[in-house]
């Protein structure tokens, strides 16, 4: 059963059988997905779609150029990402110690959903209110991300997580599809003249995300294969040995550490995109109201595509590789989202059109949303691969961390260069970033990633 392994995972093959995961009931699947159905409302509409446009240009209103609302938003999010960063190992520690998982994942939605009803009350100058709001709500809303993360592994087998990532980010989506879609049609165009109707986006989206989620707290399992501590264990002293158990098997796990590495330039990249991609459009682009919204249809729509798609892929490519692949779709998306206006020009010299250099933009915003969607769906589920499932909240955590020290990293980049050279000019960073994220899945080893997981004994 254990032919192959590789020499430096022997000593940890448990005595008994190797660890593999149950699998889950179809409900039990559903609930989890619906997680991602409810909280992707907050992603759309506090941080791209809606409100990111209206602290920067309403809220903050530094007219023409926004170089202090753009500042301004990125150190809220890189703030609320440091929250997560310092927070994401200790708290995965504590709830795979202590079979907490869903009471912490309930009390990280409790608060982004009061701290994004509160939003309703950031008004034009009140920016350091807005700014402590999003910090709060960014930061809850990021811990919840990673909890409900850590549940992956105990859905299924290995082979089986690709599928079940990308089931959850496509629902995720749709479920962004939903709200967004309700929100842009009775919220109108973000303006000052329209204040009074979009401010409502805040509670909206907490509403949204407070109904959504509740499949997930009745149908989400505590998983059973985790054990309370004996009466009096020392919670803190606990977790402080789990976690150093874990840094200290660092190079029993050398593909889950590329992996992370490669995770913390390629979320860079993306968390980039999530939170200036809208306020691209308005700034660089100028579009109109009407194409701004079709962008969000064809981002979600694309992005559910590239979720679903890839996730299949997944299982006949193997994650290296279809991770790679998204990867490459990023840097082609990168490209036309610089290169928007030559690629109008050149578009209407050679078909003999007049398009808009908006309209050729929804090309790069559906490259953009193939990229989004396949990236996140198939970088989660080459965690839950490579993660022993006793441990999952705690390198979930880590992959928290990995990610938002990685939104931390990206953000604050694109904000100090868009402050010398404007926001189009700084948007190439990306590219870089999604090259450097290729670079560690050279020496990347799929089934010794797995093996090392499953070979992983159990803390006594």
């Amino acid at each position: 059963m254990l032919d192959g392994l590789h020499p430096s995972l022997t000593h940890l093959v448990p005595s008994t059988r190797m660890i593999e995961a149950r699998k889950a009931s179809r409900r039990e699947i559903f609930g989890w997905s619906m997680f991602d159905f409810a909280n992707q409302a907050y992603t759309l509409l506090i941080i791209s779609v809606i409100f990111g446009d209206l602290y920067v240009r309403i809220i903050v209103g530094d007219a023409p150029e926004y170089r202090l609302g753009n500042l301004l938003w990125s150190a809220a999010l890189c703030l609320s990402y440091a929250v997560v960063v310092i927070t994401a190992p200790v708290l995965g520690a504590i709830m795979d110690a202590t079979r907490t998982r869903k009471k912490m994942l309930f009390a990280s939605y409790v608060l982004t959903v009061i701290s994004t009803a509160l939003l309703y009350f950031v008004e034009p100058g009140a920016l350091w209110l807005g700014f402590l709001l999003i910090v709060v709500s960014n930061a809850a809303y990021a811990t919840g991300e990673s909890i409900i993360a850590s549940f992956l592994p105990f859905l299924g087998p290995s082979r089986d997580l690709g599928r079940i990532s990308g089931l959850g980010w496509a629902t995720g989506y749709a479920g962004g599809l939903v709200a967004a879609g309700f929100a842009l049609a009775a919220l109108g165009e973000t303006s000052l003249e329209n204040f009074d109707r979009v401010r409502w986006v805040g509670p909206f989206a907490a509403v949204f995300f407070l109904l959504g989620a509740i499949p997930s707290f009745l149908w989400l399992k505590e998983p059973a294969g985790e054990r309370s501590p004996p009466p009096g264990t020392r919670i803190l002293r606990l977790t402080h040995q789990r976690l150093l158990a874990t840094l200290g098997r660092v190079r029993a796990y050398p593909d889950l550490t590329r992996l992370f590495v490669s995770i913390l330039f390629a979320m860079a990249g993306v968390q980039v995109i999530i939170a200036f991609a809208f306020i691209y459009g308005a700034q660089v682009i100028g579009w109109s109201d009407s194409t701004r919204a079709l962008m969000f249809v064809v981002v979600q729509v694309t992005a559910l595509t590239g979720a679903l798609a890839f996730g299949a892929l997944q299982s006949r490519l193997g994650g290296r590789l279809s991770y790679a692949l998204t990867l490459m779709l990023w840097i082609v998306a990168i490209v036309a989202i610089y290169f928007v206006k030559e690629l109008t020009a050149l578009v209407n010299r050679g078909f003999a059109l007049s398009l808009l250099t908006e309209e050729v933009f929804l090309f790069a915003g559906l490259v953009s949303g193939l990229s989004l969607g396949s990236s996140q769906s198939v970088g989660r589920a080459l965690v839950g691969m490579f993660a022993p499932v006793h441990r999952s909240a705690e390198l979930f955590g880590y992959w928290g961390l990995f990610s938002k020290l990685a939104a931390i990293f990206g953000i604050l980049g694109i904000g100090a260069l868009q402050w010398v050279f404007g926001l189009q000019g700084a948007i190439l960073f990306c590219i870089v970033l999604f090259a450097a994220a290729l670079l560690p899945l050279l020496g990347m080893d799929e089934a010794r990633g797995v093996a090392a997981a499953r070979a992983t004994p159990r803390e006594p």
